[in-house]
């Protein structure tokens, strides 16, 4: 009865890091849905650390020395991926701040611009017309 089994559960989760961190940048990352946030990614990143626990658990209930230094060396090496993985997408993905921007609260400097009849209108021409002010949004592009 002391036959040696294999840690599935441990071979899982440490197979599923890379493919989840790797899916995003070859797949996920060209939707708008799961670009902006990665929650597919984020599932996937879940259910590997839950199987990566599962198989530490199921290799310290051996006796075998081994298996817990190959079983801990694995989750380690798992857990670093979706740290890496969670902090690229998160707080690494930050823009730096500009030097040259203009300050919260100051105002834009004057700019004028073709409207959807391609006709030019002027910052402070919309700012003559609107005495409440005007609200610019600048949306992102990919084109």
């Amino acid at each position: 009865m002391n036959e040696r089994r294999f840690n599935w559960p441990l071979w899982i989760g440490f197979i599923l890091t890379p493919v989840a961190f790797l899916s995003y940048f070859v797949f996920f990352a060209k939707f708008p849905i799961t670009r902006d946030v990665p929650w597919v990614n984020l599932i996937l990143f879940a259910i590997a650390v839950a199987l990566l626990f599962a198989g530490i658990r199921r290799a310290y209930a051996t006796p075998s020395t081994a298996r817990k230094v190959i079983a801990t060396l694995v989750v380690v090496i798992g857990v670093a991926i979706t740290a890496a993985f969670v902090y690229a997408a998160y707080p690494g993905s930050r823009v730096p701040q500009s030097a040259s921007a203009p300050a919260i609260g100051s105002h834009a400097p004057d700019f004028t611009l073709p409207d959807t009849n391609n006709q030019p209108v002027s910052l402070s021409q919309t700012l003559a017309s609107a005495p409440k002010g005007v609200l610019l949004v600048f949306y992102r592009g990919y084109w």
